[in-house]
């Protein structure tokens, strides 16, 4: 279980850092499973419903960038979202009933793993109330140098900046970077096994991975039960499996929150790489993959 502290530190900043939220052993489990996944890129060229990838990938050498939903994929995961351990943490911020949103593994390979521009989750999926958050576990063991998740405390209480590009969603801050204090921005550091935790308004990113080292991070998206996305329950027996712990409920809570509906969608379609192409002005350089 979290402590009040940990809670309270969460409710005012918009983030959080749990060490050992897995153990060694399940850290090597988590590592293998998502090695014999990505030695499967090797058969595609060109992104799938479960691997979006880098550019320059190839048969040879294959380059992958993100596993999309491997909740849906592989059965290894769809357990991993229902730890007891995981859940109880957040049960705390968020209520006994939990429905998990989404899910996805930010691979961040050594030497050219891709920057993330300046974003709020919020963007992407607003719900009737902001009871909903992402919870990252390290693969790898994170400093400054591997592109660590950078959070800037307290935005999850401030505006929804604006992520449209020329009229349409691109996933990315854009015109309103220069009224952020990026001096203010946390790198979200850690051994293997830790677990952040950020609000879904927090604004965050990461720079690109020039080091040596890789930084794999495991993202799940969860969500108070009683929070519903506005955009549409398209199937309800489907969303109703996403109960993680407690019970669905056909009450959505409704709570004021700024919200901009991501439409139109993104000129670029699949994750939030190729999102955040439509983005005019970047704020992370990207070096040439060698």
């Amino acid at each position: 279980m979290l402590t009040a502290e940990q809670v309270d530190f969460y409710n005012e900043n918009g983030y959080l850092m749990v060490p050992d939220a897995l153990s060694p052993k399940e850290v090597a489990e988590l590592r293998q499973t998502v090695d014999e996944i990505v030695a499967g890129a090797s058969k595609v060229t060109t992104h799938t419903d479960i691997y979006d990838l880098e550019d320059g990938h190839t048969a040879a050498a294959p380059r992958v960038r993100r596993i999309k939903t491997p909740h849906r994929h592989f059965d290894y995961f769809k357990r991993l979202v229902r730890n007891p351990r995981l859940t109880a943490m957040l049960a705390a911020l968020l209520g006994p009933n939990l429905r998990l949103h989404g899910s996805k593994l930010n691979m961040k390979s050594a030497g050219y793993g891709a920057p993330v521009e300046w974003h709020q989750d919020w963007a992407f999926y607003p719900h009737t109330n902001d009871d909903v958050l992402a919870t990252g576990i390290l693969l790898d063991d994170c400093d400054i140098e591997n592109g660590p998740m950078l959070m800037i405390p307290g935005s999850h209480r401030g505006p929804l900046y604006d992520h449209h590009s020329d009229g349409a969603f691109c996933g990315a801050i854009t015109g309103e970077l220069n009224q952020i204090d990026f001096g203010k921005a946390v790198p979200l550091t850690g051994k293997a096994g830790s677990m952040s935790i950020h609000h879904a308004r927090t604004l965050h990113g990461s720079a690109q991975n020039t080091s040596t080292k890789p930084r794999r991070l495991l993202l799940f998206e969860y969500a108070a039960a009683d929070a519903w996305p506005l955009m549409g329950v398209p199937d309800f027996a489907e969303f109703n499996s996403r109960i993680v712990l407690g019970e669905p409920t056909v009450q959505p809570r409704v709570r004021p929150a700024p919200v901009r509906i991501p439409l139109p969608p993104a000129s670029s379609q699949g994750s939030i790489y190729e999102n955040q192409r439509g983005a005019k002005v970047r704020y992370f350089g990207v070096k040439a993959a060698e």
